[in-house]
């Protein structure tokens, strides 16, 4: 008999959705051709390709121009701190302004960047995982060309107060940028409310398509080419579109965006069941915010328990989680989030997420908590 799983690691990736897959079908076996073909399939192709950035950024709220498609979350992390320590260094300017908490795309860039002359200032975040626009505006120089921070954190699930910091950014004229991976397609997000200049999202976080994303940018920003080749996305992204990865992730945002509000309450019901299950046990503590905070991410750490053996055991059980990051999956190193958050070494490396979606139940929920806390007795005796 097949093992039956329960998956709760939909902050590692999420199961495409059958509005992006049917989206996607034609564009994979029928409009295959290039879009920089001139040939009437290719211009199919580009029809298909203009829709997509329409609508992408009627939903974000910029103008399609502004929007540039990637292979993902980490790719447009990178030509938006490039791009932007670029133009610094153009104005003299060779401060930029980040977290402790940040995605590693960001955090190895930053260190790159560091080594060509850059200073680097890595903010730790409060002991609920946010970053305040105070903690900002100190850091704030007549030096700083960048400030980037994540809209929500990938491993508490902590939202950052955005606006307020871009508005901040705007007001002292730095450019401000967001790696929104997490946040995109769970939390609502208005480039022009929330003063972003940069903005980074992933499709398969929201059950779209892997291995494709986007770097909105606004229209005044010179973005400098990762990728050298063919003139695709304004001579910014060399490379021939990935046109049903584009599609996917055109119809999995849109759906993300008009099933919000159901999905929200839905998620936010298993959420608040699984923390206060989790509660119960004993030597359990949360990590993150939990008032502003992504409606299905969970963290939390159990005293005097190693969790990688515990993510073992949960997983010989079928349950299916992680114990951070699963960009970092294997390291033998506690978390860096949670490192910054103030936990211990013990206590970062006893940490388990959860990050649940509308395809979980109730039922899974009780029979996560149910399994966690026996693992975690096991593991105790």
């Amino acid at each position: 008999m097949e093992m039956q799983f329960i998956y709760a690691d939909n902050a590692a990736t999420t199961k495409m959705s059958d509005v992006a897959v049917k989206a996607m079908l034609p564009y994979l076996q029928e409009t295959y051709a290039n879009a920089s073909s001139v040939h009437i399939l290719g211009q199919r192709s580009a029809a298909a390709l203009f829709s997509a950035r329409q609508q992408l950024a009627q939903l974000l709220h910029c103008a399609p121009k502004e929007l540039f498609f990637t292979s993902g979350g980490s790719e447009a992390d990178n030509q938006a701190l490039i791009s932007a320590a670029a133009i610094g260094r153009q104005q003299g300017k060779r401060h930029i302004i980040s977290t402790a908490m940040e995605h590693h795309a960001i955090l190895h860039t930053l260190e790159a960047l560091e080594e060509q002359g850059f200073t680097i200032t890595l903010l730790r975040p409060q002991k609920d995982g946010i970053v305040t626009a105070a903690q900002i505006a100190a850091a704030l120089t007549d030096e700083t060309c960048l400030v980037s921070v994540m809209y929500a954190n990938n491993e508490t699930g902590a939202i950052q107060p955005i606006k307020e910091i871009g508005a901040l950014c705007r007001q002292r004229g730095v450019l401000f940028h967001t790696d929104a991976v997490q946040a995109a397609g769970h939390v609502d997000i208005d480039v022009q409310r929330d003063n972003i200049d940069m903005l980074s999202l992933s499709a398969h976080k929201f059950h779209g398509p892997k291995g494709v994303g986007l770097l909105f940018a606004k229209s005044s920003i010179q973005l400098t080419s990762l990728i050298r080749g063919g003139g695709q996305e304004r001579g910014k992204r060399a490379g021939t579109e990935n046109l049903p990865g584009i599609v996917g992730l055109a119809a999995a945002f849109k759906d993300a965006q008009e099933q919000m509000a159901p999905n929200t309450a839905y998620i936010t019901k298993l959420r608040d069941a699984l923390r206060a299950g989790l509660e119960q046990i004993p030597g359990a503590s949360f990590n993150g915010s939990r008032e502003h905070c992504l409606p299905g991410t969970v963290n939390y750490s159990f005293q005097g328990v190693n969790g990688e053996a515990l993510l073992s055991l949960l997983a010989n059980a079928g349950i299916c989680c992680s114990s951070g990051s699963a960009c970092s999956a294997g390291s033998l190193e506690p978390s860096h989030v949670l490192l910054a958050l103030g936990l211990s070494s013990e206590m970062a490396q006893s940490a388990l997420r959860f990050s649940l979606c509308t395809y979980n139940t109730m039922d899974e929920v009780q029979t996560i908590i149910n399994k966690v806390a026996d693992a975690v007795k096991h593991l105790r005796r």
